[in-house]
């Protein structure tokens, strides 16, 4: 049958927030709706309390923690619905945000990939929500405004839709004809970057990436982060295989040299 959207949750150790989440608009979505939960070898009894509370969703078991993309490929091979919804556990959202998300992108021919404005548990904008490829010159300017002015590169309190490279994977809505074209996740991405990856290969198709703040979830963030240090080690990984996939060997040879200098800048 076909489906309107599959939704698709990614639970790792969070088991009371991936409940809470479910609670919030299970029960009022369309029964055409497609809602998976993929436990991503969580040791806390999540799937086991999911399953229980929520016997009619499909759980996807995963034996060992594949990470963001390859826990989120393994519910999107089993999606149905004409819109895939990745969904953080750790994202505040009404079944009919979720409802007109989908219907928005199906509605705009051109659009592969479509994002709701992302705001703190205080009620602003999220940073980092949304943004431009990171190339050496984007990295710079970037890096630049962070350490002599103090500032974003970015107003991330925008008023209307913009266009951009990419968007947040925290809630993020894609066409599965956009999917089927450019294929799953890297799972090469453990954590972080995997979300730029597919923006820019579905922009390589030639498909929008939209990043809407008509529509706001609330995103609290780092739920399942249990170090910093290991998330920024994630991070560094993540963004040099980005530049191995898509930018030159010199591109390659100057980030690591960037990297390294503003770690050095960032300690003192």
């Amino acid at each position: 049958m076909n489906r309107i959207a599959t939704l698709v949750i990614l639970n790792y150790n969070t088991r009371d927030l991936t409940l809470k989440c479910l609670s919030q608009f299970v029960s009022d979505l369309d029964t055409n709706w497609q809602v998976i939960v993929v436990d991503n070898a969580s040791t806390d009894g999540s799937a086991d309390a999911i399953a229980i509370a929520y016997p009619s969703i499909k759980l996807i078991r995963s034996d060992k923690n594949l990470g963001f993309s390859g826990g989120n490929n393994l519910g999107i091979t089993q999606a149905q619905g004409d819109v895939v919804i990745l969904l953080n556990s750790d994202i505040i959202v009404t079944a009919a945000t979720l409802t007109q998300l989908s219907q928005t992108l199906m509605a705009n021919a051109d659009v592969g990939i479509l994002s709701p404005q992302l705001l703190t548990a205080q009620g602003r904008p999220q940073a980092f929500a949304y943004g431009q490829d990171p190339s050496v010159s984007y990295l710079l300017k970037r890096g630049w405004n962070a350490l002599i002015w103090h500032k974003p590169l970015h107003d991330w309190n925008i008023q209307k839709p913009i266009v951009t490279d990419w968007v947040s994977g925290a809630c993020l809505c894609a066409k599965k004809i956009a999917i089927d074209q450019v294929g799953l996740m890297d799972d090469q991405f453990f954590l972080y970057f995997e979300d730029n990856d597919w923006c820019l290969r579905m922009r390589q198709k030639d498909w929008k990436i939209v990043y809407d703040p008509h529509y706001q979830v609330t995103h609290l963030g780092g739920a399942s982060e249990q170090h910093r240090g290991k998330a920024n080690q994630f991070y560094y990984q993540s963004l040099l295989h980005f530049y191995k996939k898509h930018y030159s060997g010199l591109q390659y040879f100057l980030l690591k040299w960037l990297l390294v200098a503003y770690q050095v800048l960032n300690k003192s």
